[in-house]
């Protein structure tokens, strides 16, 4: 078992930044690719970033790439999202994910089996 806890959402003016952390715990918590993603009203859940175990692999959605970076810290078992010139469509609850089945996180939903409770993040125009 792998438990996920998000954190450091909140309102921002657009063009503003957040830094969402995720602190994981469990079975091989450091050992898990990890993503985020997020889901605004309405919508489907959709893929923001990943990251493996290493940090060595990164992808990330065309709609937040050169915006967002997603790091970690394995000694903390925490995984982090910087989001710098926020908008307002980018606007959602944002959850952390982790695979515990491969070596490399995926962009879809089904690629990841432990889930965080989520965070919102609000941009005001």
């Amino acid at each position: 078992q792998v438990q996920l806890v998000e954190s450091g959402g909140g309102l921002v003016q657009a063009g503003g930044s957040l830094r969402l952390s995720c602190a994981a715990s469990g079975r091989t918590a450091s050992r898990n690719p990890m993503g985020w993603f997020r889901q605004a009203p309405g919508k489907e859940r959709e893929f923001v970033a990943t990251i493996n175990w290493s940090g060595s692999n990164l992808y990330y959605a065309d709609s937040v790439k050169g915006r967002f970076t997603i790091s970690r810290d394995n000694a903390k078992n925490t995984v982090y999202l910087q989001m710098n010139s926020l908008k307002p469509e980018d606007t959602a609850v944002y959850y952390c994910a982790a695979d515990s089945r491969t070596l490399y996180g995926g962009a879809s939903t089904k690629d990841y089996d432990y889930w965080g409770q989520g965070t919102q993040v609000t941009v005001s125009s």
